[in-house]
């Protein structure tokens, strides 16, 4: 059966014809499904009876269930999350003097291979529906009590692989009716599919772009991350520059900061090279050490020697707080502990 949390607002007015009851009814099943947020369709008394019945024999309305929960002292959440079909996933609340973002997984694992993350420790099962990526902010903000008021798409997964269920999750949580939040609000991730990349150009959306880097020049990115050997950074600035242009959008590139891989000055140095003339800036993230690897983040004083460098060479920098680091903070972590690889 299929989550009725999967359908856009347009989807569910078409499913809603094919069985032959007016669009208006989808109109007001969806909104009731974003304001009352029911626990089954019986709840839905704004429909008939016979209507209810029948979305219940097609659709389900919760299809996500804690299965562990991690609080930290920074106020960082991490939930692990069990699907109708056992798998699992997780999700992560983070605390910014902004609002509260809701890192959002798009697939059950990955087959990225990047070497630093604890995400790719166990491989793609299957991506994740429309409906199961906004279970994820459903069931946090039900959870806690409190409204997301900004989505990452940056879980578990590369979001340019399950392309058009992202974008329908997308379409969701920023439609006025669904969970209403802004599209500038709203970040997709990805590590570097070029076609992805050109495909989102064209979307027409305010959402915001972001680039996983980790990498000053090809030889590195070539060992941390493998996308880069199908698509090198040439090809990927190639695609950013296109984007940009096309949109008006200023991007984000994401820079771990791994102790003696990719963080030294001629590595600050080699960055600032690569964007120049981007309308871009660069997001410095703290690394968070996994046990199956050796790689350690950078000291406090190399991570500010490198934004120091970025900043002198007019690169508009940022340095991202670090988020969980007392529990299992980073992507992939919990899951992977709850498999037994980690």
């Amino acid at each position: 059966m299929k989550l009725i949390y999967d359908l856009t607002l347009a989807k569910m007015q078409e499913y809603f014809l094919e069985i032959n009851q007016k669009p208006f009814r989808a109109k007001q099943l969806f909104g009731w499904l974003y304001t009352k947020k029911p626990n089954s369709f019986e709840d839905i008394t704004v429909l008939s009876k016979d209507l209810r019945d029948s979305l219940s024999r097609e659709f389900v309305i919760d299809g996500l269930k804690i299965a562990d929960k991690q609080m930290s002292k920074d106020g960082t959440v991490k939930y692990l999350f069990e699907l109708l079909d056992g798998n699992l996933i997780e999700t992560v609340l983070m605390v910014h003097d902004y609002g509260l973002s809701l890192c959002v997984t798009s697939q059950v694992g990955c087959n990225m291979g990047c070497k630093f993350c604890a995400s790719g420790l166990l491989k793609k099962v299957r991506n994740l529906t429309p409906g199961e990526m906004v279970g994820q902010v459903m069931k946090v903000s039900h959870d806690l009590d409190v409204r997301i008021s900004h989505v990452v798409v940056m879980g578990t997964g590369e979001p340019f692989d399950n392309y058009d269920n992202v974008m329908d999750f997308v379409r969701i949580i920023n439609d006025p009716a669904g969970l209403a939040i802004g599209a500038r609000h709203i970040t997709i991730s990805t590590c570097g599919i070029v076609p992805g990349i050109e495909r989102y150009a064209n979307e027409g959306i305010q959402t915001n772009l972001a680039i996983s880097l980790h990498g000053s020049n090809d030889e590195i990115r070539d060992v941390l991350m493998p996308i880069n050997k199908t698509y090198n950074m040439d090809k990927l600035r190639e695609a950013v520059a296109n984007y940009i242009a096309m949109t008006n959008r200023r991007v984000t590139f994401e820079y771990i900061l791994i102790d003696g891989v990719n963080d030294e000055l001629i590595h600050a140095r080699q960055l600032a090279h690569y964007l120049r003339g981007l309308n871009a800036y660069v997001n410095l993230i703290p690394y968070n050490a996994v046990a199956d690897n050796d790689y350690k983040p950078s000291s406090p004083e190399k991570t500010a020697a490198f934004k120091a460098e970025l900043l002198r060479l007019h690169i508009n920098t940022t340095q991202r707080k670090e988020h969980g680091g007392d529990i299992d903070g980073a992507c992939g972590q919990l899951r992977a502990k709850k498999s037994g690889v980690l």
